[in-house]
């Protein structure tokens, strides 16, 4: 597969916790020169962020992130204030807590909050696979679905694991039509980027891809 095509599928990543402004504006940058499908900062630079791009790309940013034990309202008004400054697409973390009490309803209606919220964004809902057991993952996928969320996504990257083959695959076969797949985590080569898009991955969050490019670019 052409890298071209791999970086349209790109989100691309900045989320460390002392990421500096030199530093978010770098990865603008390179988002526009590679043309990633978005860059994904933290919430306090999405303004910022979106002024300083102006359209030229869109902007990403995280909420609930990275535990997910956030009350649903602060969610929501994280959600909010996103979009209000300017994000296009907001990645959120699910309570891992209530699905572990098996809270159905409750994770549910938090996702449907959250994607009220969100003002006709796309939101991303990220469920933390290596957390899961495969029952419960194949419970997100349905209801991930049933809240009428844009995308499933595995990981923030922040926790014991990334994304997986496997779970990708998994993902594949349970979510209804309308849902996409984000991969995250660990996605360390162009041959990840592509297999993870052969199983079925619209989205790839990673901060490594444009790298691995621009050192091809450089040899």
């Amino acid at each position: 597969m052409d890298y071209t095509e791999i970086l349209r599928h790109v989100d691309h990543t900045l989320l460390r916790q002392d990421a500096s402004w030199a530093e978010i504006q770098t990865i603008c940058d390179d988002a526009v020169r590679y043309q990633t499908a978005s860059i994904c900062i933290p919430p306090s630079y999405v303004r910022r962020c979106a002024e300083y791009l102006a359209g030229r790309v869109k902007v990403c940013t995280v909420i609930g992130f990275p535990n997910g034990y956030n009350t649903t309202a602060v969610k929501a008004f994280e959600a909010a204030d996103a979009a209000d400054g300017g994000a296009d697409e907001i990645d959120m973390v699910i309570n891992l807590g209530w699905v572990k009490d098996g809270l159905w309803n409750l994770v549910l209606n938090e996702i449907q909050s959250v994607k009220a919220a969100c003002r006709g964004k796309t939101l991303k809902v990220i469920i933390e696979t290596c957390l899961l057991t495969e029952e419960e993952k194949v419970r997100m996928c349905a209801i991930v679905t049933e809240a009428g969320a844009d995308y499933i996504k595995t990981s923030t990257g922040f926790s014991t694991g990334g994304a997986t083959r496997e779970d990708v695959a998994l993902f594949a076969a349970h979510v209804g039509p309308d849902v996409k797949i984000k991969a995250a985590g660990g996605i360390s080569s162009l041959q990840d980027a592509e297999d993870f898009m052969a199983l079925g991955a619209d989205r790839l969050g990673t901060s490594r891809i444009v790298k691995l490019v621009k050192a091809e670019e450089n040899k």
